[in-house]
């Protein structure tokens, strides 16, 4: 007897939330199943595009999307945000799941949020967050929002998930120069400077836009939106600046660059994971343990022990 699908696809590909949930679930958890959904599902991405929003913890991240997310519906768009939240150190899951500050847009049926666990992630951006987007884009969605968590690590993740990449800072604790050092500079497609009726923002913005004319390259240069997203202020032009990038990325041909580049470090980032599953034998912890010896008594060096392990592999 045939055992039955774990998903209805034809759900998932029609939107169905339920069914979108599930397959999210299915992918993030690496369930039995989950590999075979997005291979048959794959030949259904490639229509949504993609934003990534990134910054330190507090600059108004979860507001900024959730106002960004009511403009895009308004234009009669269907929106998929993942937020990508701290991991809890007990459960796994994330910490922030409830996402109180998109209470505005949880209700609306065009809208799916989905929280997700960075799960160590060192750039913020879930190992699993680029599959669920293609979950979300298979399932008819038009934007897709990436909200990383800022943890005060690089975020370069990002950059490499997005089409176009927003980097949101506030006015105090000199954030433009946290960025700078942090290499958020290198990968923003477009600032913004929310919490800007704070003092000091004129000041704040005046200071990246300065740093930004010593990286500018002649192609796309980044430029500086001020936004109080809580009240709305900004996201209009936020917007405006966002499909600005993504004409230049269109008629540049770079949309098509970014994503070939995108897909090319996944099929990297699978043949490592699967390499790392097929290495890490029982046979091969038991003689890395039994090594361990003669390395704690300097008899062996930690590069004889791995060339060990990797020509043992490579005999099998």
């Amino acid at each position: 007897m045939a055992r039955k699908p774990l998903l209805d696809m034809e759900k998932v590909l029609a939107g169905d939330r339920v069914a979108v949930s599930r397959a999210i679930s299915l992918v993030e958890n690496e369930l039995d199943g989950a590999e075979e959904f997005l291979k048959a599902m794959y030949s259904r991405t490639g229509h949504a595009y993609r934003i990534g929003i990134t910054g330190p913890p507090g600059a108004g991240k979860s507001t900024l999307t959730n106002k960004l997310a009511q403009l895009y519906r308004k234009r009669g768009l269907a929106v998929g945000i993942i937020a990508v939240d701290p991991t809890s150190p007990f459960t796994g899951g994330a910490l922030l799941g409830d996402r109180v500050r998109m209470s505005d847009v949880e209700t609306d049926e065009g809208v799916f949020i989905r929280s997700m666990a960075s799960r160590g992630s060192l750039g913020g951006l879930s190992r699993k967050a680029m599959e669920a987007a293609d979950v979300l884009d298979a399932s008819g969605k038009d934007i897709i929002i990436l909200e990383t968590v800022g943890v005060g690590q690089s975020e370069l993740d990002i950059a490499g998930a997005a089409d176009t990449t927003v980097v949101v800072l506030v006015p105090e604790s000199g954030d433009s120069i946290q960025a700078m050092k942090a290499g958020l500079m290198e990968i923003a497609d477009c600032f913004v400077l929310n919490k800007a009726d704070r003092a000091g923002a004129d000041q704040a913005v005046m200071s990246i836009k300065m740093i930004l004319q010593f990286k500018m390259s002649g192609a796309w240069n980044p430029d500086v939106v001020k936004s109080i997203a809580n009240e709305g202020k900004g996201v209009e032009e936020l917007a405006a600046k966002i499909e600005e990038h993504r004409a230049y990325l269109e008629q540049s041909d770079e949309l098509h660059k970014r994503r070939r580049r995108r897909m090319q470090e996944r099929i990297q980032e699978i043949v490592a994971e699967k390499l790392h599953v097929d290495f890490w034998t029982l046979e091969r912890k038991q003689l890395l343990a039994t090594r361990m010896d003669a390395l704690m008594h300097l008899d062996t060096t930690p590069y004889d022990l791995a060339y060990e392990l990797i020509a043992n592999f490579r005999q099998q």
